[in-house]
C-alpha cells in the first residue's frame, strides 16, 4: 500500500463534487508531511499519472486536481465526470478502486444517423443565400 493510499480512500467516501483542501489538511489524511517538490512545484500536483505515486492515488479514487496555490498551499480536488456517488464506490474483481476512464467516446452508440442522410450537405440549401444575400 502507498503512503498515499489514505488520500485515496478519504476521497473515494466524498459524497461531494470537489473538496477545498490545504497541503496540511492533506498532510493530515496521510500522516505524514508532503514531500519538498510538492510544496515548491505547481508540476508536482498536475494530472497526469506517471507524475508519481499520490497522482494515482486521486485519479484512482475518481478525481483531478485544480486551482493549485502554491503560495496560498491549497487546492481542489474535484470529481471526474462531476457526479457525486450513490452508495459504495464501485471496486474491481481485486477489490481495489477502477482505473479512472477516460471520458472520450462516452456517448458512443447514442446517435443514429437516418440511411440517405450526406452529413456534408447544408441542413438548408437556402441558408447561404438568406446569411449572405445574393453574392454570385
Amino acid at each position: 500500500m502507498s503512503k498515499y493510499e489514505p488520500l485515496g480512500e478519504f476521497l473515494r467516501k466524498l459524497r461531494t463534487n470537489e473538496i477545498r483542501m490545504t497541503f496540511e489538511q492533506i498532510e493530515r489524511v496521510i500522516g505524514e508531511k508532503l514531500p519538498p517538490k510538492a510544496q515548491l512545484h505547481r508540476a508536482w500536483w498536475s494530472n497526469n499519472p506517471s507524475n508519481n505515486v499520490m497522482t494515482k492515488a486521486w485519479l484512482e479514487a475518481g478525481f483531478r486536481s485544480e486551482q493549485v496555490d502554491m503560495e496560498a498551499r491549497k487546492l481542489v480536488f474535484r470529481r471526474l465526470g462531476g457526479t457525486a456517488v450513490q452508495g459504495e464506490p464501485p471496486t474491481s474483481s481485486t477489490g481495489s478502486a477502477p482505473q479512472t476512464k477516460s471520458l472520450i467516446g462516452w456517448m458512443k452508440g447514442t446517435v443514429t444517423v437516418a440511411p440517405g442522410v450526406d452529413l456534408t450537405e447544408p441542413a438548408d440549401a437556402e441558408w447561404g443565400k438568406r446569411v449572405w444575400g445574393d453574392q454570385k
